[in-house]
């Protein structure tokens, strides 16, 4: 069985953003970058199901500019057995990155897809769905757990309602939530031998991938600051502003 896991470069979860000066988008020129938190429980996950025994190779797959490399390299680190690298400049959103998963997985004929439920740039949580629907396979998204056996998958899903299991067959593909597992240091010697390991680079038009975006980003604000707090005397001062000022009650 092979696994097919994406992952996605993103700035760094402890960096805090900023927005270009001319309200085009989010600044990220000498910012660290690092990968998506949510494709790395992917990657570990899918290592786990091949140290089981459950699969018997596990393939890193990334769209982007060459510097997704050094993110496709920490993949092969935590012990993906090779990457590929899907090259573009080009702003990728995700139908288009659904499109080259779909290419790939076709070509590579992998039976599980493993990916983030979500990106933290963009929180667009739809490439997984969009993946799973131009295969016309099964999903299973926002998984906290996942047992793979007799060619199904039962997944644990978070639900607003709490947790819903569900059995699905294979080929499927299956979205990580953060509580599926806490994924591994990467060692400095599993480090060098990622160096070792095949990363291969493709071009989207050499998967016969059309990426030109469909959405246009108008305006990028950061969130309004928030104001002050006010103390109040009494109880009866604080329903009085919920009621005339806020208007919550």
């Amino acid at each position: 069985m092979k696994i097919l896991v994406a992952v996605k470069r993103v700035v760094d979860y402890n960096v805090k953003v900023r927005v270009k000066s001319d309200n085009s988008g989010v600044d990220i020129a000498n910012v660290k970058m690092s990968m998506n938190p949510f494709d790395e429980i992917a990657v570990e996950e899918a290592v786990r199901l091949k140290e089981a025994g459950i699969a018997t190779e596990v393939v890193a797959v990334s769209a982007g500019p060459s510097q997704c490399q050094e993110t496709l390299r920490t993949a092969l680190a935590i012990g993906a057995d090779r990457a590929i690298l899907v090259e573009s400049n080009a702003e990728l959103q995700p139908l288009a990155v659904a499109k080259i998963l779909k290419s790939l997985v076709d070509k590579e004929q992998a039976q599980i897809m493993i990916l983030g439920k979500q990106a933290i740039d963009d929180d667009s949580n739809q490439t997984g769905q969009m993946l799973a629907a131009l295969l016309d396979i099964p999903q299973a998204t926002f998984a906290s757990k996942l047992v793979v056996a007799d060619g199904k998958a039962s997944v644990t899903r978070e639900v607003d309602g709490g947790l819903e299991t569900i059995a699905i067959s294979i080929p499927a593909v299956i979205t990580t939530d953060l509580r599926l597992n806490e994924p591994r240091y990467v060692t400095l010697p599993n480090i060098m031998k990622a160096k070792k390991k095949t990363l291969e680079i493709v071009k989207p038009e050499d998967l016969g991938v059309d990426i030109t975006p469909r959405l246009q980003t108008i305006k990028v604000e950061e969130p309004p600051k928030r104001s002050a707090g006010v103390m109040v005397a009494d109880v009866a001062a604080l329903v009085e502003k919920l009621k005339n000022e806020a208007k919550v009650i």
